[in-house]
């Protein structure tokens, strides 16, 4: 018996990286999985599936409601349910570096677009499904950046400390309804884009890591099991609260 047995849970940005991590941590705890990003999940899909899971592949754009109320249809029509979102699509290595006041508008939107109005339309559609349940779990991923004041990436972190603030007054609306609201906070992770990245690879990973208790890089297998734990029954009684994994690099 899988600790996530007859859930049904989205996680966006699951086509790579730290989403797909997630998703096939809760298919392997028994979950059915909506895969829901940009780009084609079909891999992750396969993956789970050869593994003796059930998942389903959403293209979506999270910035829309379109998008976001597609992803809930396509959970309810292909399972009958919606217990668990896991908000994890985001823009972070498509920006470069650079001081708060050479960020261009429309970089700063778009990230606030994906990063922040991507958390909030998403539970917009998943809690009314979540309320017919009396259950749901809404698992949002902010960084572990927002708790030391990291330079030159303002507009990204200010929308991961948005995640924190959707994740605490969100708490308090649903509440009654069963529904637990939390957030993980990651630091810097090796995950494919990341590692892909000619300016972080090396010198910049390294430098990271030895801001840690744990002195070695964070893999996106790290983070499952935070991911599972805030999506499971273990974490009923948590909320609004934001886990930090790291290797002990912020503590606060």
């Amino acid at each position: 018996m899988g600790k996530l047995d007859g859930r049904v849970a989205i996680v966006t940005g699951a086509a790579q990286g730290i989403g797909a991590a997630f998703a096939k941590a809760l298919a392997f705890e028994g979950s059915r999985l909506v895969i829901a990003d940009l780009d084609t999940g079909a891999s992750v899909v396969e993956e789970i599936r050869s593994a003796g899971g059930v998942a389903v592949d959403v293209p979506t754009d999270v910035s829309t409601k379109d998008g976001c109320e597609n992803m809930v249809s396509k959970a309810i029509e292909s399972f009958g349910r919606l217990d668990i979102l896991v908000n994890n699509a985001a823009i972070f290595t498509a920006v470069e570096r650079k001081n708060f006041d050479d960020i261009p508008v429309d970089e700063w939107d778009a990230v606030m677009g994906v990063n922040v109005r991507g958390v909030w339309l998403g539970c917009c559609a998943a809690v009314p499904e979540m309320r017919k349940n009396g259950y749901g779990k809404i698992i949002s991923i902010s960084t572990g950046r927002v708790f030391k004041g990291t330079p030159f990436f303002l507009h990204y972190d200010a929308s991961k400390a948005a995640v924190i603030g959707i994740t605490r007054s969100l708490a308090r609306e649903v509440g009654d309804d069963n529904i637990c609201v939390n957030a993980i906070a990651p630091g810097s992770t090796m995950s494919e884009n990341v590692v892909a990245r000619t300016n972080w690879k090396g010198g910049n990973a390294d430098a990271t890591m030895q801001t840690r208790a744990i002195k070695r890089h964070e893999e996106p297998e790290d983070l499952v099991g935070a991911c599972v734990f805030l999506a499971s029954g273990e974490s009923d009684f948590i909320t609004g609260q934001t886990l930090v994994v790291d290797g002990g690099s912020a503590m606060w």
